[in-house]
């Protein structure tokens, strides 16, 4: 049944439908084929893996990202980053970086980070002479952050399918998202300096920073409003991502006025979209991880894994190649919700700590965002900069490399996620 169900998922990815189809049609096939049980069962598994309640912050968390870019609070956060590095060499690049990990403290998306920021960085860097393949390239592994930094939609559906608290799954994503934000900054600008000649370009006059640091001043409040709040005890993930879009609106329309309600019509119908389409593939994954559970698929490749990999090192090492590979050809958001509730309890057996496995888990997965043939945010990134993906490719790859390396120390060096935990008291 698992290699029937398996392949037909396979093939109808290569025909490139739609994941959510691809993976609702193979556990109607496994249900009808390989089951006794009713019809019935598909509409009501779909349904429970919905109802969750910390799901609802899924939807809030993207249209807060998409009401920060249309009302304004990204192209400010971008000035004021700006302001203080813009005029070091390899300084724009390194804005970009940073902006995408400020914007992914309230966002939780690392498209909507794509498209908010590409829009106003990969344009200034191509103008400041970068090759357009380099700043897509960029562009898309810094967007990558937006599923690391804390508040993460992923960290949201981990804690969900793997039953991890949302709240210490935030918290751990600090030092992760930091790590590789520190390694991309060293890396753009050791790359500026030996392998990037300007030429003859003009030095480019950045904004003053004090009359930056003004007009973004609210910008800045956003995710100290939200963060602080969720590590307070304020509100939960999920109240904080209505707070979120509420903070957002007030500052979009009544505080910078850069957004009307023509554009909030807009901006709900592509938040909508984009909600709809990771609510569709999580049913469709809860259905197809009833069907793998009830067939006694998880129990079984916990026993391979247990009899055949003695250490944690070995296990962990297995599961990052398995989980870059899988996250090469299937969406990030299913990927977790099949795969979590399958190998977390796996990970426990070998005294690994969920919150720890988690972060592995997602870093590894968001590898899958910015690696052909299903990169979203490539795709995304490619759109943006008008760039075709075969040149963005020579300078992906470096990129790639430098998410692997902080792959590596997060997975075998736990503390790197869990002293956040132990810093903030939660442990």
């Amino acid at each position: 049944m698992l290699l029937v169900m398996i392949l037909l998922l396979v093939g109808l990815m290569a025909l490139s439908v739609p994941v959510a189809v691809a993976i609702g049609l193979a556990g109607l096939v496994g249900v009808a084929a390989f089951s006794n049980l009713p019809l019935i069962v598909l509409p009501q598994q779909a349904f429970i893996a919905l109802d969750k309640f910390p799901l609802a912050a899924v939807p809030f968390f993207i249209l807060a990202g998409n009401l920060m870019a249309a009302g304004g609070i990204s192209r400010r956060l971008v000035d004021l980053v700006e302001s203080l590095i813009g005029n070091t060499r390899g300084g724009l690049p390194a804005t970009c970086i940073v902006v995408c990990m400020i914007f992914a403290a309230v966002s939780g998306s690392s498209v909507a980070t794509t498209y908010a920021i590409g829009a106003i960085l990969i344009p200034a860097m191509v103008a400041q002479r970068y090759p357009a393949g380099f700043a897509s390239s960029l562009q898309a592994t810094a967007a990558e952050l937006g599923v690391i930094i804390p508040p993460s939609i992923p960290m949201i559906l981990y804690g969900v399918a793997a039953s991890a608290p949302v709240g210490d799954m935030f918290v751990a994503g600090i030092g992760p998202g930091f790590l590789i934000a520190a390694a991309l900054i060293v890396f753009v600008l050791v790359w500026s300096r030996f392998c990037f000649k300007p030429g003859d370009m003009p030095p480019k006059q950045k904004p003053p920073f004090l009359m930056s640091l003004k007009r973004s001043v609210f910008a800045l409040f956003m995710p100290v409003l939200i963060l602080g709040g969720i590590y307070g005890g304020v509100f939960t993930p999920t109240e904080a991502s209505i707070v979120a879009v509420f903070y957002a609106l007030v500052v979009s329309m009544f505080v910078y006025r850069e957004m009307r309600f023509i554009t909030m019509v807009d901006v709900l119908k592509r938040s909508a979209l984009s909600a709809a389409i990771i609510m569709f593939i999580i049913s469709m994954a809860g259905l197809f991880s009833f069907i793998l559970t009830r067939a006694g698929i998880p129990t079984a490749i916990s026993q391979w894994i247990v009899e055949n990999f003695n250490s944690a090192f070995m296990f962990l090492l297995v599961v990052n190649v398995l989980l870059f590979v899988i996250g090469m050809f299937v969406e990030t958001s299913a990927s977790i919700v099949v795969i979590a509730p399958i190998l977390a309890p796996v990970a426990a057996q070998f005294g690994i700590d969920p919150v720890h496995f988690g972060l592995i888990m997602i870093t590894n997965l968001a590898l899958g965002m910015i690696t052909p043939p299903f990169g979203v945010n490539l795709f995304a990134a490619a759109a943006v900069g008008n760039v075709s993906l075969h040149r963005m490719i020579p300078y992906l790859v470096p990129m790639v490399g430098v998410i692997l390396l902080c792959l590596a120390l997060i997975t075998y060096f736990p503390m790197i996620s869990l002293g956040s935990l132990y810093l903030f008291g939660i442990r």
